[in-house]
């Protein structure tokens, strides 16, 4: 595999040490034992995409994504999602005034950089769907006229796979705008005891900024420049075709995914101090770009089968380049 050093991108990426360092410290502060998750949800911001938060109650995926935002330095606004929510509630709409007699357009919290849409499976699939223009094009429609979302713009959804009561399954075209989907599981014993020690110490934690919206935005800039040869794209459509013929699936990967993976991979090239791709960066993003997007056959799963046992199978069977 030739490699292609883009002195732009490299230059940039010299930067980006320091910039998550400075990102790490501040997360550490609130965040106990969650730095790989810090780590992928940065990949998406810098890829341009969304995350999808999923776990028990209490596991703290709300505060994880307003210390991410905090420490980030980027705007951040909360939607708890609830069954009698109405699309104007995220999006905004016209608001007739009385004095000038006209309609003004009021622009609802989705004019943010960073959306945390709380317990998304709590509101109805027409009001999940009420999202899908701004996590793929970045813009909200009202009355017809589209308006751009600040840049940097990210949805970062929290699910509670638990609960079903009161809850609706999100629509397959919003799973698949998720570039990632991540599971939070229980701290470990250690994890568990530093928080109920920094607990019991009563001190608030202030988050500082550690970057803002512009240097966000050099960085995003920059991941657009690393270098991806054409036998890591080969090996990414190999792997997104080859779930679309495993013969157990009943949903494979959509060229959204290879899209995913694509831009996924060179974000964590830079964030990893690389301005080129390896199929190692690819490897890594597998189970986190496929794993929501794949459906298992019923009669396999009546079986046992699992779409990790799956997406096993197709990173030991698709050939890695050298």
């Amino acid at each position: 595999m030739v490699i292609e050093v883009n002195s732009k991108a490299a230059s940039g990426i010299n930067d980006f040490s320091s910039m998550v360092d400075r990102v790490n410290a501040q997360t550490r502060r609130a965040i106990i034992g969650k730095e790989s998750l810090v780590f992928d949800i940065f990949t998406a911001l810098l890829a341009g995409g969304n995350i999808m938060l999923e776990g028990v109650p209490g596991v703290a995926k709300t505060t994880i994504a307003k210390v991410f935002a905090a420490s980030t330095g980027l705007n951040f606004k909360r939607i708890q999602f609830v069954p009698d929510i109405m699309p104007s509630d995220i999006t905004g709409g016209p608001v007739f005034n009385q004095k000038t007699m006209e309609f003004n357009v009021y622009k609802g919290p989705i004019f943010t950089n960073l959306l945390l849409a709380d317990e998304i499976n709590r509101a109805s699939p027409k009001i999940q769907s009420s999202l899908l223009e701004a996590m793929e094009e970045k813009q909200v429609s009202i009355n017809g006229v589209a308006y751009p979302l600040p840049e940097p713009f990210m949805v970062i959804a929290t699910e509670n796979p638990i609960d079903i009561i009161g809850t609706f399954p999100l629509p397959e075209a919003q799973i698949d705008r998720f570039m990632f989907k991540l599971d939070i599981d229980y701290p470990d014993n250690d994890d568990e005891l530093a928080l109920l020690k920094s607990k019991n110490a009563g001190s608030g934690v202030n988050i500082e900024d550690a970057l803002n919206s512009e240097k966000v935005g050099y960085m995003i800039d920059t991941v657009k420049r690393v270098y991806i040869d054409d036998k890591v794209l080969e090996y990414i459509r190999d792997l997104v075709i080859a779930s679309r013929r495993h013969e157990k699936l009943l949903l494979g990967a959509s060229p959204r995914a290879s899209i995913s993976f694509l831009k996924a991979s060179k974000a964590v090239a830079a964030l990893r101090g690389r301005d080129y791709v390896i199929p190692d960066d690819v490897k890594y993003l597998v189970p986190r770009v496929l794993n929501h997007r794949l459906i298992v056959k019923p009669e396999y799963e009546q079986e046992g089968m699992t779409v990790n046992r799956i997406v096993e199978d197709l990173m030991a069977a698709v050939k890695v380049p050298s």
